[in-house]
């Protein structure tokens, strides 16, 4: 695969990629909002403030009501302050911070397995821009043949067999040019759908670092390091603090409060008796006076002690506790997965570096083939068939060089994926300006305690491709592999 220059190079499209692809983008935004649990816990054990005014008219009063209003204003403030929860709080906050770290962890594991595809996607598009130049050239040969096949029939060297031999290998040639065309097509799509710009000329990828040397050492490291079994031990932490919140409702709860209660009647209490003489038997005795306003206030302690809650707290606690089983086992389930997936994957790199290696070997070897084929035929040793059978075991064997260096590759990447080394951070990625550091926001918000605090508006940060044109099948100049 040939590198020109001013190319494109596969840290820029992974650059790209982690600057405006939605799915890391979205994955993002999902954090953050799993970033507010951890204030939405705390505030349960925080003081409360709530003020509640209601006005009431007294459309109809009772007869026997003397002294009844004819309407109400009152305003109530309340402050609470919890003081013991029995753990649900606390547990509450703790659960909730585990999650939010096992959420960073699925956001590393999102972003290697972007980087993933578009490693894939890449080299996609190297292979299938390869196999349309070996098409290409297939056809230009067998077309060539035809017409050298259809010359030497009209003198009577060949018979028509021959020629029909030809022009059918010209055929099928055709319709893989087509085929891998329409391959080309969709791998610069996929391209283009990950990535966010169309794919130029694309440089050979530079060398995977840090594989390992050995599958045992791969497997220690992506025991360390990998995001799924990290996010899957941490989501088991807290289901166990899930256990804890669910216990705590069985326990006693302890709260201070302060109540204060403000009236206004608008002059309208007391009814009939109002103004009236405090004597009925003397006119010049003092009206009765009735307060139209009254404040009052009260303080105290409030414990609530459960007694009997129709089993709901020991039910919760069991299903908060089967949970917690469940998790535990997901973080075995995990490592198995790892453990299989990085064997596997060890040996697929292993296996397609073995390919490159024995398809250079057949390259070089139905080269010479096709040499000697070609020469014999020319005196009459070998028959046409031959030669085109010789024209496509070189194909073959150039076509399966290009697939086991893409293969090679992606199974490499892979491999550093589920090892834990396939993030930004490990890449060097020139991004333009500072790494995502989901941390920051989780700091952020932890703290916060003003009810009218919100952030900026939401809106997309990714790039639409809607402007992109179609990809087409067009290809540069092609060196053949072993060129």
């Amino acid at each position: 695969m040939v590198a020109p220059a001013q190319a494109d190079n596969l840290r820029d499209a992974l650059a790209a990629a982690y600057t405006t692809n939605p799915t890391l983008e979205g994955a993002r935004a999902t954090q953050r909002a799993n970033d507010e649990n951890v204030p939405i816990q705390r505030a349960a054990g925080l003081p409360s403030v709530n003020i509640t005014a209601t006005h009431v008219e007294f459309i109809q009063q009772s007869a026997n009501a003397f002294t009844a209003p004819d309407r109400n204003l009152g305003v109530n403030a309340a402050l609470l302050v919890p003081v013991y929860s029995g753990g649900a709080v606390r547990n509450g906050i703790a659960a909730a911070k585990e999650r939010v770290e096992a959420g960073q962890a699925d956001l590393r594991n999102t972003e290697s397995a972007l980087f993933a595809q578009v490693v894939a996607a890449y080299m996609d598009v190297l292979r299938t821009e390869s196999l349309v130049g070996l098409a290409s050239n297939n056809v230009a040969v067998l077309r060539t043949n035809l017409e050298a096949s259809s010359d030497r029939f009209q003198i009577g060297d060949l018979t028509i067999t021959d020629v029909a031999q030809s022009r059918s290998r010209l055929a099928v040639a055709e319709g893989d040019l087509q085929s891998a065309q329409a391959n080309l097509i969709a791998a610069r799509e996929t391209y283009i759908r990950l990535v966010g710009n169309e794919p130029g000329e694309l440089e050979a990828p530079p060398p995977l670092p840090g594989l390992p040397d050995t599958v045992g050492e791969a497997i220690v490291t992506a025991l360390e390091n990998n995001p799924n079994l990290d996010a899957a031990k941490q989501r088991a932490e807290a289901a166990g603090y899930d256990t804890k919140v669910a216990g705590a409702g069985r326990l006693p709860t302890v709260g201070l409060f302060v109540n204060g209660d403000y009236s206004d009647f608008f002059g309208t209490l007391g009814g009939s008796l109002a103004n009236q003489p405090s004597d009925p038997n003397d006119p010049t005795a003092p009206a009765i006076r009735f307060l139209q306003r009254e404040q009052t206030a009260n303080a105290g302690v409030r414990v609530t002690i459960p007694l009997f809650q129709g089993g709901l707290p020991a039910a919760r606690q069991r299903q908060a506790g089967a949970r917690e089983s469940a998790a535990l086992e997901d973080v075995i389930a995990a490592e198995r997965q790892i453990i299989a997936e990085t064997r596997a994957t060890y040996s697929n790199w292993l296996a397609a570096n073995a390919v490159i290696k024995s398809s250079q070997a057949a390259v070089e070897a139905a080269e010479l083939s096709l040499e000697g084929v070609r020469a014999e035929n020319s005196i009459g040793n070998r028959q046409i068939l031959d030669v085109l059978n010789a024209e496509q075991e070189l194909v073959n064997a150039r076509a399966q060089i290009v697939t086991a260096r893409r293969n090679a590759y992606v199974a490499g990447f892979n491999l550093l994926a589920l090892m834990g080394r396939a993030e930004a951070r490990d890449l060097n990625l020139d991004t333009g300006g500072v790494l995502y550091d989901p941390t920051i926001n989780a700091d952020r918000v932890s703290s916060k305690l003003w009810d009218w605090d919100r952030d900026v508006e939401p809106a997309p940060k990714s790039t639409t491709t809607v402007d992109i044109p179609p990809a087409d099948a067009k290809v540069g100049p092609q060196l053949l592999p072993g060129e």
